[in-house]
């Protein structure tokens, strides 16, 4: 067999199978993704725990105590429109960095002491460090995956989220009921300055990062090849413009949904654990240990989603099905058991409505980000992320305010009726999920 017959023979199916294999460095680079992002919620879910304590110390009404943690969220969209664009541009590896040094920092002044307004001024930056954090964490870990396998690194890197209020909740509320809640700011930033440290000897960049849909890298070109051949236009292909991705109706439809479901997970990290003791009488101890059940719950339905989507896409079924209309499934069911929270009768089936509807409802996240991860061209993907997730942000922004001015003018009724109001945002998205996101039709759209 001569040279030119053996370079005409195709690659063997296991060879083309290994060069798709993202590898055990891969895995390490999600597994610290999933650590970086347990941190991450654990830094937010600290108020939350504390907030009557918080409330007590400082003698904040619900509105002032709603309007710091809507603080939180001041500069957390524009940090993740500004660092999603840059991520497109720069190393991953040292936005993930920076973001976790700062959000570590910002936590000493408030542990320092200070009243209200240190408070909302540590907050406001807090906000701005980790505002990013999560579609850039994500965007790092799919860089490691081609297209047909990222569902479950995407599922993981959301269940970091559910992992850190988990393991967080019972630890951090023995820390604030033992040693106070500025001891448990000391606590979470220790944490981050150790992932930080670990962080900067053992992250890295995927090798799909800069290629179209996860395709494996294209060989370097021959020089010998057809000179006739342009690399111009796959240069364009690669730098379409963004309003091409913004104007898709997939785009429209997933930050919609997701800003519904996100809603529901601000409610959660905020009034969840006031509601379990104030409005439906657990105690302090059973309040922190049952505001972990729907973020395991949501752990569940974030795996049970991801294994679902990647079995249907593996089978041929399309992507507007086995992502759109499956997380429109999951907006909806949440949303019915939110809505039988005011008929039920027995705070032990108010509590299990709640919880269910709290862990299906803001379950969406996994859906939404490998869907615009789809959807966008490589080269636009990092701010198609970051400008979704800074959309969809706002729900923090204004629910945390929004259901404090409600119970401090409906007292503990106005926990219940912040609930109904998640229904009626949920339902809404499940209706735009169901009806727009069709990622394969667009992206050829965005891609043109």
């Amino acid at each position: 067999m001569t040279a030119a017959d053996t370079s005409a023979v195709p690659p063997l199916a296991g060879a083309t199978q290994a060069a798709d294999d993202p590898g055990v460095r891969a895995w390490i680079v999600t597994g610290m993704l999933v650590v970086f992002m347990m941190i991450n919620f654990a830094d937010k879910a600290v108020f939350g725990l504390a907030a009557d304590e918080i409330r007590a110390d400082l003698g904040l009404s619900a509105t002032d105590f709603g309007l710091a943690n809507s603080a939180f969220f001041l500069l957390f969209s524009v940090a993740a429109v500004v660092v999603g664009l840059l991520a497109d541009r720069v190393s991953l590896k040292r936005l993930l960095l920076v973001m976790a040094l700062l959000w570590s920092v910002a936590q000493v002044p408030a542990a320092l002491g200070g009243g209200l307004a240190v408070l909302i001024a540590t907050r406001v930056v807090l906000g701005a460090a980790e505002g990013p954090a999560f579609p850039v964490a994500q965007q790092a870990a799919l860089s490691w995956f081609p297209n047909d396998r990222r569902n479950l690194p995407g599922a993981l890197v959301t269940l970091g989220v559910t992992l850190g209020v988990i393991t967080a909740a019972p630890g951090l509320t023995w820390v604030i009921q033992n040693h106070g809640w500025r001891s448990a700011l000391w606590v979470v930033a220790g944490v981050g300055l150790v992932w930080a440290a670990a962080w900067f000897v053992c992250g890295a960049d995927g090798r799909y990062r800069d290629t179209e849909a996860g395709t494996a890298p294209d060989p370097a070109p021959d020089p010998a090849s057809n000179p006739a051949s342009d690399p111009a236009p796959a240069k364009s292909r690669a730098w379409p413009a963004y309003r091409r991705v913004f104007a898709s109706r997939t785009w429209i439809g997933t930050t919609l949904a997701y800003f519904t479901s996100y809603w529901c997970v601000a409610l959660m990290l905020v009034w969840l654990p006031s509601y379990l003791k104030n409005g439906l009488g657990h105690s302090p101890a059973t309040a922190g240990t049952l505001v972990a059940l729907p973020w395991a719950l949501g752990a569940v339905v974030l795996l049970g989603q991801a294994a679902l989507t990647g079995w249907l896409m593996r089978r041929g079924v399309a992507s507007r099905w086995a992502r759109g209309r499956v997380g429109a499934g999951l907006l909806f069911l949440g949303a019915l058991c939110f809505l039988a929270v005011p008929a039920a009768d027995g705070t032990a089936a108010k509590t299990a409505l709640l919880i269910a509807g709290c862990g299906l409802g803001g379950s969406f996240a996994t859906v939404a980000i490998t869907t615009v991860a789809e959807l966008a061209p490589a080269a636009r993907r990092g701010g198609a992320l970051g400008t979704m997730n800074a959309v969809v942000t706002t729900g923090g922004l204004i629910a945390p305010t929004l259901v404090g001015r409600m119970v401090d003018s409906q007292g503990t009724s106005g926990y219940q009726n912040a609930v109904v109001l998640s229904a009626v945002l949920l339902l809404l998205g499940a209706v735009v999920a169901f009806a727009l996101i069709d990622p394969a039709r667009d992206a050829a759209r965005t891609s043109a």
